[in-house]
């Protein structure tokens, strides 16, 4: 397979870095260089930005309302504007249920949603995993039951992400309690919608981005099930594959090597630099060979989504990517040395002259919060385990 980067796409990496230097707000950029949790309203923002110039959907085909990019464009534009600073655009609409509902939604649902999210009018939360159903969704009991032009939804999710700042919930539910896979089907639900409980779940970071969501005989109308009735598990699987390939995070994982190659190459106590540690720069050496080779894995990735490739590519890159971006993050706190045991306030979340931050680098803040936060990278999305799994099964099969 042929990854020369074509002239025309250098001079569009020229064009994206002048836009970024133009349009994307310095205070914004400076808060998302840090690993605390994203702000909504920056997310918003931007996502409008970057509609009125027509690429608020980088991965969405023309017809969708996108600019119709190359995958080799995408992977330039998503590379770019992440080591700018910027806030990724809302996900889970674009990449998970954006797509879903522009390839198996009703026409008007995609009327409907389609310039909703291409806007960032319109978030997003994720309603799949409940306490005893998380890698396995076949075994999940949320029950939607149908009256009318409406279905009563009672059960119970968790680990929901960023519902406490979402508009919508789009949830597997079983509309066949009989059947297995074939009894689930995807209903889109108002976060705002009576019955909803919201439950906050702190993370051991100390940030609030989990939630555990209890649904008691709430309804949503009939016009917004995904797709067919009992058709949910297709859905998901499609869906899902499109999450674990963002879960390769490369440009996160670039990002993050880099800053971790900055601090390895400062002075310490004693005028000492890790770099120069035999040991350390092996390890750091090796990390990089492993995100080149991830760089070439998400490439093929992109390339190969029209292709008919039967690899699960989606399982490959979430193992690969969430194990590197966890062997970064111990680096990092281990180049923090002393002050990697030292908690930073998340400045987003405290209240302004509040903060208790200790003399120390200007990197070392959000350091380690991210790095507590990415332990749960090899479980969401789908437990690394159980991927490998998939993978293993896909290659017997073949």
């Amino acid at each position: 397979m042929n990854f020369d980067i074509d002239p025309a796409d250098v001079a569009f990496r020229e064009e994206v870095r002048a836009f970024l230097r133009e349009s994307l707000p310095a205070d914004i950029a400076e808060r998302n260089k840090r690993g605390f949790h994203f702000l909504r309203d920056d997310m918003r923002e931007w996502t409008k930005i970057l509609n009125r110039k027509g690429w608020s959907g980088p991965n969405w085909p023309s017809e969708w309302g996108g600019p119709g990019w190359s995958p080799v464009r995408q992977f330039i534009f998503e590379d770019e504007c992440f080591m700018a600073g910027a806030p990724w655009i809302d996900t889970a609409g674009f990449k998970m249920i954006g797509p879903v509902i522009m390839s198996f939604g009703s026409e008007e649902m995609k009327r409907e949603f389609g310039p909703r999210i291409l806007n960032g009018d319109v978030f997003w939360g994720q309603g799949f995993s409940e306490p005893n159903a998380g890698s396995d969704l076949g075994s999940l009991t949320t029950r939607a039951v149908r009256e009318g032009d409406e279905y009563v939804i009672n059960g119970r999710k968790i680990w929901t992400s960023y519902v406490e700042s979402a508009d919508v919930i789009f949830m597997l539910v079983k509309t066949d309690p009989e059947a297995k896979q074939r009894g689930i089907s995807m209903l889109l639900v108002d976060k705002n919608a009576p019955g909803i409980t919201i439950r906050p779940i702190i993370d051991i970071g100390e940030g609030y981005s989990l939630n555990e969501v209890f649904f008691d005989d709430v309804r949503t109308p009939v016009k917004y099930l995904v797709g067919e009735e009992g058709k949910g598990w297709s859905y998901a699987k499609h869906l899902l594959d499109l999450e674990r390939a963002f879960s390769a995070e490369w440009p996160r994982n670039k990002r993050n090597l880099e800053q971790l190659r900055a601090m390895a190459g400062r002075a310490r106590a004693g005028g000492e630099r890790l770099i120069d540690s035999p040991g350390f720069a092996a390890r750091l050496a090796q990390l990089d060979v492993d995100l080149q080779a991830l760089e070439w894995l998400t490439l093929r990735a992109l390339y190969e989504r029209k292709g008919g490739n039967t690899l699960p590519v989606g399982s490959l890159l979430k193992v690969r990517g969430s194990e590197l971006l966890q062997k970064i993050g111990e680096m990092q706190v281990e180049a923090l040395g002393d002050y990697g045991a030292y908690f930073y306030d998340d400045p987003h979340a405290t209240p302004a002259g509040d903060m208790n931050w200790p003399p120390g680098p200007d990197y070392a803040p959000g350091v380690v919060a991210d790095y507590m936060y990415r332990r749960a990278t090899t479980v969401y999305g789908g437990a690394n385990e159980v991927q490998r799994t998939i993978i293993a099964r896909s290659f017997l099969e073949l």
